[in-house]
């Protein structure tokens, strides 16, 4: 199973964490991690930079009307939404998981998987958005459009990579005591 290949159990011991618990923190790790990356984008790069907007490539909400600015601004808020739901999603999660007493958890192995859900979110928004529906690209004004789009996804796939080794190197389960 998933859950047990990214963060191995030792089982049989009294003090270790249910195999539920092990899934429910992966699952708000990489949700946490779908928010904020989400988050990110629409933060750093729709807003503060203006590199794009979720549908600044579609001819028929260009940037330079104020109809098209009003339904950028809605499709952002829209995305906003779902990364907000995300990160709620994420949070609850977390905190049914620390119901479980026992459960040792790792801040290292956290921090992979939020690494993971972050750059799954560059894969899945960059594959979709920007290679197949090609509703907006990374820097919408720039002569290198799909560098700027490529480079988003090999970040994402770096994040993946790395957030998983990092959390494939530690295990949720300790045993108790010093």
């Amino acid at each position: 199973m998933f859950a047990e290949k990214l963060c191995p159990m030792r089982t049989g011991a009294p003090s270790e964490p249910t195999v539920s618990s092990n899934r429910r923190m992966i699952a708000a790790g990489i949700l946490l991690g779908l928010g904020l990356g989400g988050f990110f984008d629409g933060i750093v790069l729709h807003q503060i930079l203006q590199w794009h907007h979720m549908v600044s490539h579609v001819g028929r909400y260009p940037t330079t009307t104020v109809a098209g600015l009003e339904a950028n601004t809605l499709a952002d808020g829209l995305f906003h939404a779902a990364t907000y739901v995300f990160t709620v999603a994420g949070f609850i999660v977390l905190w049914q998981t620390f119901k479980d007493p026992q459960l040792q958890w790792s801040g290292r192995a956290f921090v992979g998987l939020l690494l993971v859900g972050w750059g799954l979110f560059n894969l899945v928004e960059g594959i979709i958005d920007h290679h197949l529906l090609q509703i907006h690209h990374v820097k919408e004004n720039s002569a290198h459009r799909t560098a700027w789009d490529l480079g988003f996804l090999a970040w994402g796939a770096l994040m993946v990579v790395g957030g998983w080794w990092l959390a494939r190197r530690e295990t949720w389960t300790r045993q108790a005591g010093p």
